[in-house]
């Protein structure tokens, strides 16, 4: 993911090997990293059983807030292509019965925003 790319809010991917070593802690037995992402100090990660969010707070991001979301709470979603124009795509998850999404996310063009709607379909539908 390039710095110019982070800078804007992109996130981009990253490597499962990676993930599993840093946040195993957070893992069941039989759950599986899918897909992971990280957007400058944030990471969320598609599992085989839920989405997990984990957002760095406070200047030093000592401080972690580590959200997970059932599969099955998840109502609707949608994903946004870039245009020819456009620096990113965007995800947007709803949770139970709730208005506004509760969590949007942009992409850059390295993402296959396709996997990712794949990904959220094969576990919601």
């Amino acid at each position: 993911m390039g710095i110019f790319s982070a800078l804007l809010g992109n996130a981009g991917s990253v490597n499962q090997e990676d993930l599993i070593k840093q946040y195993e802690q957070l893992l069941i037995d039989g759950e599986t990293v899918e897909l992971g992402f990280k957007l400058i100090r944030d990471t969320f990660i598609f599992t085989s059983k839920r989405l997990i969010l984990i957002e760095k707070q406070g200047i030093t991001g000592s401080k972690v807030e580590y959200k997970s979301i059932a599969y099955k709470s998840i109502t609707r979603f949608s994903i946004e292509t870039a245009g020819t124009f456009e620096l990113d795509a965007e995800l947007k998850i709803w949770v139970s019965s709730e208005l506004n999404p509760s969590v949007v996310k942009q992409f850059n063009r390295s993402v296959n925003v396709y996997d990712v709607q794949k990904v959220l379909a094969y576990h919601i539908l």
